[in-house]
């Protein structure tokens, strides 16, 4: 509770307009807004470039903000959701970044860094065939590592409903993956 509280404390600092609580909003959540973005996109500069502009809403928007009793993070996701959303309607397709843009990497192997790299591009392909409720509970889950009763907060389900969807997602995803061919 107190990391509600403590929250709830720091979005009214940001809607009078303190500086630092945008800061302290944006390094809390930036990291998960990025995440959830490019699994959804495969592509780091469009990922970065989008959760930018989820924080650019949210200053512009912070005035208006009502806190329902859910997290923040349920209204930065649902902001990054129509990013994603308009993004990919501008761009017609899911857009794959190319392997070797992909391996970048944050280890000095090359070949560790592009199978890093096409497993990344394997499961984003993957998660973009699933529902959007599916893939929102597989990234909340699994790669937030957010427990039943966060991700239930985060989306407004019941723990059930997020079970279910968790189940079928996996399912989903285990028939897709593995009717991928491996690279």
């Amino acid at each position: 509770m107190a990391a509600a509280s403590d929250e709830r404390q720091l979005i009214r600092r940001a809607q009078q307009g303190d500086a630092a609580a945008f800061a302290e909003l944006y390094e809390r959540h930036y990291a998960a807004v990025f995440r959830y973005i490019y699994y959804r996109v495969a592509d780091q500069a469009v990922a970065e470039e989008l959760s930018s502009d989820v924080f650019v809403r949210v200053v512009a928007g912070i005035g208006s903000f009502t806190d329902m009793g859910r997290p923040i993070l349920a209204w930065l996701y649902t902001i990054a959701r129509n990013l994603v959303i308009d993004h990919q309607r501008r761009a017609g397709i899911l857009n794959l970044r190319p392997l070797d843009e992909q391996a970048e990497a944050a280890t000095p192997d090359p070949e560790e860094a592009a199978e890093r790299g096409l497993s990344q591009q394997r499961l984003a392909a993957a998660l973009a065939q699933l529902t959007e409720e599916q893939r929102q509970v597989i990234i909340c889950k699994f790669v937030e590592e957010m427990d039943n009763a966060e991700v239930a907060s985060v989306l407004d389900k019941p723990i059930s409903a997020i079970k279910s969807l968790q189940h079928r997602a996996l399912g989903a995803l285990r028939r897709i993956l593995m009717h991928q061919a491996p690279n």
